[in-house]
This record gives structure tokens, C-alpha cells and sequence, in this order.
């Protein structure tokens, strides 16, 4: 299936607030019934995906495994996703506050972590933290569940009908 890029921006929230444990572990299996097509074998179907996590949730994923490299304030997880795709795990300061994000990034592309790191930066020090369309839908799509793939179609429809009201 093919998503154009205006559906699919290069950097995206897809959950509001902050994941508890449970909810972390669905949004990584979030595209597990999706078909098997390139953008998932190739892994562009997870690239730029972010939401933010617990300290408790960080500090668990970073003892699960020696992480593949640790710089400063993230790690990328030694386990890859799809082709060079792995999960990184921010620790950032915004607004005077420590927060914990966990993102997917390319590694074939060097400056993908840096890219993610400053975007979830510019988007969660936005003195309005309102959602955009994009990020409802996604919103939407991550709390519904795989139990939905079976209708895509119609439910995306109705998700963007929500998301634009």
C-alpha cells in the first residue's frame, strides 16, 4: 500500500500524553497486521513515529539489552525493527522539565536521530499544544487496536472525520 507523504509526514506524535507500559508495548506492535509490504520490510512504514514515555519505562527498556550505541541523553536498542530501523529512546529537557520519548529511526541515514530529537523538541515547546489532523488520526489509529485493520478503509474515514471536526 502506498502513503503518500502528505498523509505520512517525515516526523510524527501518534499517542497524546504520556504512554503508560501496556500502552507502549501496543504502540510498538501498532503495525503488526499490516501487510507485509515494502514500506514495512524496508521500514518506512515505522520511521519517524514518536510518543513520549515514563522515566520507569525508559530506564526499563535501556536494562532490557546493552543498547546498540548511548549518547548523551539517548540510546538506539541493539534489536532492529526492519532493515536499518531501530528504536531510540530520548531523555530531553523541555520547558524545565524532564521528559522520556521513544522514537523509530533509520540508521542508514545518519542524521535521522538528531532530526527526531529536535523535532520532538520543537513540537512539544509549542506554547499550544494542540493536535494537528495528523496527530489525532494517528491518535486514533494507535488507541484502536489491530482489531480494526479488517475495515482500514472505513475507519480511517471515520478517524479523519473525527480528527477534522
Amino acid at each position: 500500500m502506498f502513503v503518500s507523504p502528505a498523509i505520512r509526514p517525515a516526523h510524527r506524535k501518534v499517542f497524546e500524553g504520556v504512554a503508560s507500559r501496556h500502552e507502549m508495548y501496543a504502540l510498538f506492535n501498532r503495525h503488526s497486521q499490516s501487510p507485509f509490504d515494502d514500506d514495512r520490510m524496508n521500514g518506512t512504514r515505522y520511521v519517524g513515529e514518536w510518543f513520549e514515555i515514563s522515566e520507569a519505562d525508559h530506564d526499563h527498556m535501556f536494562e532490557i539489552l546493552p543498547p546498540l550505541f548511548y549518547r548523551g541523553d539517548r540510546f538506539a536498542m541493539r534489536e532492529f525493527l526492519a532493515a536499518s530501523v531501530t528504536s531510540f529512546f530520548f531523555a530531553l529537557t523541555i520547558d524545565d522539565r524532564s521528559r522520556w520519548f521513544h522514537g523509530y529511526c533509520d540508521l542508514d541515514d545518519r542524521q535521522s536521530p538528531d532530526r527526531m530529537r529536535a523535532e520532538i523538541i520543537t513540537r512539544e515547546s509549542r506554547p499550544v499544544r494542540a493536535m494537528s489532523a495528523q496527530e489525532k488520526l494517528d491518535h486514533i489509529w494507535s488507541t484502536t487496536g489491530p482489531r480494526v485493520y479488517c475495515s482500514f478503509t472505513q475507519t480511517r474515514m471515520y478517524a479523519f472525520k473525527l480528527a477534522t471536526k
